[in-house]
């Protein structure tokens, strides 16, 4: 009889896209399996179209997780992967019940190496590998192949129009960016934004600015610089159109963000600008065409996510991340 299973990730982009790899593996090597997947309803579309699933249920955080357990205990899963576990994942494993496996998030050697500054860390293993431990009794193991999101004819038709009603990407290369994070810490510094998308535009290139409603902001301000040959799309599309816009660019300039994964997922080459978190992690762009830029200070990691302020108030990590460096990582990328 072939295996039903369940993967838990509830958030966010990067962390969705990093459990393709499984999918795909667990398809291959399982063809007649029922494969769910539950995820936040915001972040479900970045899987919708996925081949290898059967179902995805997107999860209203409005909706109790003891509802949510209730529906999905009566689908009788065979194998359960907890690639979440956090608080709202232990909760939805008691909703549901039965036998769960998880994965090494390392919490020990993750503080350590943030608060002392020694490396205990002996799996360096990226986190899609890890995943890999939750499946131990499905057989399966990571190909050479990278994070996956899959696009409709609509999605990419919908980012070629909007890059032509601006006159972008057409007679010039288009370089995506991606200015925004969610935590101050991870962000490159606004005049380093402005000042590349100037010396970009100078090369000869077009530049689309991405992110999502938050990061509107930054994302004009950087866009502006780039005057007729730049503008923002942020906050103007959803995942899949972001994806889209993406798969059109001939790079990505992103911090450690959900974009720089969703860019790996499109195969478009990324340079990743990484300055309070480390390769340690297990974060860094998985299998694709990338270079991190980062700076060897006695002072990272300082957090695991990021944070609200540099403890040290000098925020060197992103600061002494020079335009200059990012312009040679592009002309460096293979195509």
């Amino acid at each position: 009889m072939p295996p039903n299973i369940l993967l838990v990730r509830f958030s966010a982009i990067g962390d969705i896209l990093l459990l393709t790899p499984l999918v795909r593996a667990l398809r291959r090597r399982h063809p007649g399996a029922r494969i769910t997947v539950v995820t936040r309803a915001a972040f479900a579309p970045l899987l919708t179209h996925n081949p290898h699933l059967t179902a995805v249920v997107g999860w209203d955080p409005l909706t109790p997780l003891a509802e949510l357990g209730r529906g999905l205990k009566l689908r009788d899963f065979t194998h359960r992967l907890d690639l979440h576990g956090s608080l709202r994942s232990h909760a939805l494993r008691r909703s549901i019940g039965g036998r769960w496996t998880t994965y090494p998030k390392h919490r020990v050697a993750r503080t350590i190496l943030i608060h002392t500054r020694r490396d205990l860390y002996r799996d360096r293993r990226p986190v899609v590998e890890r995943y890999f431990d939750a499946a131990r009794e499905l057989d399966v193991q990571p190909d050479a192949g990278s994070l996956e999101v899959f696009l409709s004819r609509a999605e990419l038709d919908g980012a070629q129009t909007f890059l032509s009603s601006r006159g972008l990407g057409h007679a010039r290369q288009l370089i995506a960016i991606a200015p925004g994070a969610a935590h101050f810490t991870k962000r490159w510094p606004p005049h380093h934004w402005v000042a590349l998308v100037r010396q970009l535009v100078e090369a000869g290139n077009d530049v689309v600015a991405l992110g999502g409603p938050d990061d509107l902001g930054i994302a004009e301000v950087a866009a502006a610089a780039g005057e007729e040959h730049a503008t923002s799309a942020a906050g103007a599309f959803d995942l899949l159109g972001s994806a889209a816009l993406l798969k059109r660019a001939r790079a990505l300039v992103s911090g450690d963000t959900g974009l720089m994964h969703l860019a790996t997922a499109v195969e478009t080459p990324v340079v990743a600008l990484f300055g309070p978190t480390v390769e340690q992690f297990g974060f860094f762009p998985y299998h694709a065409k990338a270079s991190v830029l980062q700076r060897e200070l006695g002072c990272r990691p300082c957090s695991s996510h990021g944070g609200p302020a540099c403890p040290l108030k000098h925020h060197r990590c992103m600061q002494d991340l020079q335009p200059s460096d990012v312009l040679e990582a592009l002309r460096r990328l293979p195509r």
